[in-house]
């Protein structure tokens, strides 16, 4: 069942859900709490190389690596999503949520209205979750979209668990992106690793 306002404000007030730093009132819907964006990105950079093996993890990992770089926007700069094209952020807040509960990450209404995809497929939270949550943006338009540090980019909402996990994302051995304080590449090959 999701949390309405009231219950999220009660998981906040008991500890059950935390954000760092705390959203203004106005960032609070009738179920949602709206998350922004932070001026720390990865972008694809042109290489040499002319795809990526998704089934071949040892070379996959290298690549991606390499292929990816990260930018960190100063000031007042905006960072420019052109048509076609992907790019990995980050929330501004860092978010725990307790291992009774899951949370889902939506894109807004009125930006996907321009073609702004926030997350490709990776929308769930895991119960134990610490840690900033990544965008997978994707410009889907057909105009460059100009993103702001601080702009409110997506919101999450709370669903409870039947019972406690007893696998929180925080305690799986091989916790790819746990405590992650800045969006990351793909990090599959450490699959092979902690099957």
């Amino acid at each position: 069942m999701r949390l309405s306002d009231q219950d999220i404000l009660t998981a906040i007030r008991e500890g059950r859900i935390a954000f760092d730093p705390m959203p203004s009132s106005q960032c609070f819907g009738s179920f949602s709490v709206d998350v922004s964006l932070s001026g720390v990105f990865q972008t694809f950079r042109h290489v040499k190389v002319p795809f990526l093996d998704l089934s071949d993890q040892e070379s996959l990992y290298g690549v991606s690596e390499e292929c990816m770089e990260r930018m960190e926007l100063a000031g007042q700069e905006q960072f420019f999503l052109h048509p076609g094209e992907f790019a990995l952020g980050m929330t501004r807040e860092r978010i725990k949520i307790a291992d009774d509960l899951v949370g889902w990450l939506d894109g807004r209404s009125s930006l996907a209205r321009v073609g702004l995809m926030v997350h490709i497929t990776a929308h769930s939270i895991d119960p134990g979750w610490d840690g900033h949550i990544t965008f997978e943006f994707f410009n889907a338009g057909r105009l460059p979209l100009a993103l702001s540090p601080g702009l409110r980019i997506g919101a999450v909402s709370f669903e409870t668990l039947s019972s406690k996990t007893t696998r929180p994302y925080g305690n799986k051995e091989g916790a790819k992106y746990f405590r992650q304080e800045s969006p990351l590449s793909s990090r599959i090959r450490q699959e092979q690793k902690n099957p």
